[in-house]
C-alpha cells in the first residue's frame, strides 16, 4: 500500500515531511541535544572510556533513556566492543550466558564456574588484542538483586591496571531505590559516575519540536499556537515520548483542518485520543478519527470531481 494513501502518510506531504518527526522508536537521526542531553552524553562517553567502576543512568518512562543508550553505542570508538543486555529479568546463571552469547561464545551445558571462566579468557584475549568492551543495561530496575549482584561480580574481571568490562545501567527511578538496599551496597559503591534524565521543560518545546521537524524534513518553522504548546507541555508532564505522541496526533488533526499551523484545539483533539489520558468521556477517543475520515472522504470527492 502507498505509505501517501493512508492519513499519516498525506500528513507528511502535507507538512512537508519526508519521514514521520514523532515516533517513539529511539533512531539517532532525531537525537535533541539540548535540555543537558548533549551534555549527558559526553559525560557517558567520558566515563566509558575511563574505564573505572559502573555507570548509571536514570529516568521517568519516556524520557529519552533508550536514545541515548543507543547515541552511546554509536558514538564509541570502533575498538570498543559494545554488548546488550535487554532482559532485565534473567536469573544470575541465565545472565552471564547471555553475556556470553552476545561475545560469540558458545556455552551450553557449561557449568557456571566454567561459564564465567570462558567469559574471563574472551575479555582477556580482547583486552589483548587493543579491545574494550563495554555492557548496557537497559530496564536495570526490573533485575532482581541477585542478577544486579552477579553483575557487580563482573567487575572484579580485571587485569592490573584495567577494568575488562566496563557496566553502564539504564533504569527508572526504581533503580535508585533498589540500590539502597543493605545486600547491594557493595554494588552501590562500585558506581562511579551516576546520572538523572531530566524532564523537558515548557522554555525548550518550541526548540525541541522544531529539532525534531527539521530532521523530519521541514524546510520552514512550523507554527504550534502558545496556546498549544502549554496544553503540550501540561499534558505530557514533561515527558518527550508522551510529547511525541502528543504532537504527532496534533499534526494529524490539524492535516484534518487543512491546517498549517497546530492550533490549541487540535492538541485537545490529540489530547482527547492519547492513551494516557484519563478521566475522558467514552466517546472523545473518537474525534480525531472521526476528523480524519471526514478529511480523508473530502479529498476522495475532490479527486472524483477532477477526474469527471
Amino acid at each position: 500500500m502507498n505509505n501517501h494513501a493512508t492519513p499519516r502518510g498525506m500528513y507528511l506531504q502535507h507538512f512537508g515531511l519526508r519521514t514521520a518527526p514523532f515516533g517513539i522508536t529511539p533512531d539517532p537521526l532525531f537525537f535533541y541535544p539540548g535540555n543537558t542531553r548533549g551534555e549527558l552524553l559526553a559525560a557517558l562517553l567520558y566515563a566509558v572510556l575511563q574505564g573505572e567502576g559502573i555507570i548509571k543512568l536514570s529516568g521517568e518512562v519516556g524520557s529519552g533513556k533508550t536514545m541515548l543508550c543507543r547515541m552511546l553505542a554509536e558514538r564509541l570508538p570502533p575498538q570498543v566492543d559494545v554488548l546488550y543486555l535487554l532482559n532485565p529479568l534473567l536469573a544470575p546463571d541465565d545472565v552471564l550466558r547471555a553475556i556470553g552469547s552476545e561475545l560469540g561464545l558458545d556455552l551450553d551445558g557449561c557449568r557456571p564456574d566454567a561459564v564465567l571462566r570462558a567469559l574471563h579468557g574472551e575479555l582477556i584475549a580482547r583486552h589483548a588484542a587493543g579491545r574494550s568492551v563495554v555492557l548496557l543495561v537497559e530496564e536495570a530496575q526490573g533485575m532482581p538483586v541477585d542478577t544486579l549482584e552477579a553483575v557487580r561480580l563482573l567487575t572484579n574481571l580485571e587485569t592490573a591496571s584495567h577494568k575488562l568490562l566496563q557496566i553502564v545501567l539504564f533504569g527508572q527511578p526504581e533503580l535508585d531505590r533498589t540500590l539502597d538496599l543493605p545486600q547491594l551496597r557493595q554494588l552501590k559503591e562500585r558506581i562511579t559516575h551516576s546520572f538523572a534524565m531530566p524532564r523537558l521543560p515548557l522554555a525548550l518545546l518550541p526548540d525541541y519540536l522544531a529539532c525534531r521537524l527539521a530532521a523530519a524534513g521541514r524546510a520552514t518553522p512550523l507554527r504550534f499556537e502558545p496556546g498549544a504548546l502549554r496544553l503540550l507541555a501540561r499534558a505530557s508532564r514533561g515527558t518527550v515520548r508522551r510529547v511525541n505522541i502528543l504532537a504527532d496526533k496534533a499534526l494529524l488533526a490539524a492535516y484534518a483542518d487543512d491546517a498549517q499551523h497546530v492550533a490549541t484545539h487540535h492538541l485537545r483533539l490529540a489530547l482527547a485520543d492519547a492513551p494516557f489520558h484519563s478521566g475522558k468521556p467514552w466517546y472523545q477517543g473518537r474525534v480525531l478519527a472521526a476528523a480524519l475520515l471526514l478529511a480523508m472522504l473530502a479529498l476522495a470527492a475532490a479527486l472524483l470531481w477532477q477526474s469527471v
